[in-house]
């Protein structure tokens, strides 16, 4: 599909957005925090694709490319915004397992993950990034590796220094 968008046929563009809107929507907000700022970013990750694709060695899956893309997007939204909220209200993932708890174990709940979000927050970016992508995304270190660019080492560091750090921060 991208040598046929490469090749002129930019209707074929819409496949790829079809396919990875999802995908990039979810990781934005995994890293922004905010759903309200999700539409915004991830139609910016799609203009920078298209503007991107002619640079896209076909040695690396597209999928790996976009991550790629999506983190950056992401993390100049984040500076361009000097802000890092992740504790909306409405999140689905906090009423997941709601009904399994009474009242005062699920306000409990919430207001530990709000904690755990605001710490999250609070970690240096690199070191958010690498463990969304790990904890939340289910991304091996190889695959952090690759969309950040560096090297493994680099990733085991930064996952452990974020952990390290929320450690610290929740106490």
């Amino acid at each position: 599909m991208v040598e046929q968008v490469l090749a002129g046929d930019v209707d074929k563009y819409s496949f790829i957005v079809d396919r990875y809107q999802q995908i990039v929507a979810n990781l934005a907000y995994k890293l922004c925090g905010r759903s309200a700022d999700i539409e915004d970013v991830t139609q910016q990750v799609f203009v920078e694709l298209y503007d991107a694709l002619p640079r896209f060695r076909f040695d690396s899956k597209l999928s790996s490319f976009i991550y790629r893309i999506t983190v950056n997007t992401s993390c100049k939204w984040i500076a361009r915004n000097k802000r890092f909220v992740w504790a909306d209200s409405n999140d689905s993932q906090n009423q997941v397992s709601a009904t399994e708890r009474n009242a005062e174990q699920q306000v409990i709940h919430e207001e530990q993950l709000i904690l755990l979000r605001q710490a999250i927050g609070r970690l240096k970016e690199e070191q958010r990034t690498a463990l969304v992508l790990y904890n939340f995304e289910g991304f091996s270190y190889n695959q952090i590796a690759e969309t950040l660019q560096c090297s493994l080492s680099k990733v085991e560091s930064l996952i452990f220094r974020a952990k390290k750090s929320l450690e610290k921060m929740l106490r």
